[in-house]
């Protein structure tokens, strides 16, 4: 294998691993925010833009 294909395979492998990475710490960090969210709205806090139950000003 040549220095050039060596190069190539390389770059591709590690950008590979970056890419499997982010998408796995994306979706980790995703489970992390919906059960913060469910811990909150349990909490009774609710979003400000939830106008359900709202008095009408």
């Amino acid at each position: 294998m040549s220095a050039h294909a060596l190069f190539v395979t390389a770059a591709y492998t590690i950008t590979a691993i970056v890419l499997a990475g982010l998408i796995g710490w994306i979706l980790l960090d995703q489970r992390a925010r919906k059960r913060q969210l469910a811990a909150l709205e349990a909490a009774g806090v609710r979003r400000r833009s939830d106008k359900t139950g709202a008095s009408k000003q």
